[in-house]
């Protein structure tokens, strides 16, 4: 086992845990992605848990652990597309209050973004 610091993550047996989590939210939203695009929806379990996922795969990456590996840029972009456009059909049939939907339609494109140029940084 390879050990090159004190920290929680500085060693092989971490990196390769680490890896098996971000895949684990990784294959939740490629999962979702390619789902039916109700579940998706801004009211169902994977319209809200994919971001979640997206987010915390942002903040392991940012911490620049080694195993903390994201999608390809591409990958990320499609997920995108998709999410929101299921988003935008969906948000004015649940009557959200008024700047409720730009201001979350906002959190979601910035939560896609952040991760997406994150995936660039790493392959850089």
């Amino acid at each position: 086992m390879g050990t090159w610091g004190s920290g929680n993550f500085e060693d092989d047996t971490a990196a390769d845990h680490l890896s098996m989590l971000t895949d684990r939210l990784i294959s939740e939203v490629a999962e979702a992605m390619s789902g039916d695009s109700v579940e998706i929806e801004p009211d169902e379990y994977w319209g809200v848990a994919v971001p979640c996922n997206l987010e915390l795969l942002a903040l392991v990456a940012q911490q620049g652990y080694v195993g903390a590996v994201l999608p390809d840029p591409e990958v990320i972009a499609g997920w995108k597309t998709r999410f929101l456009s299921v988003w935008e059909r969906a948000i004015d049939g649940l009557e959200p209050r008024p700047g409720f939907k730009e201001q979350r339609r906002a959190v979601l494109v910035r939560t896609f973004d952040q991760l997406s140029e994150l995936a660039v940084s790493q392959r850089a």
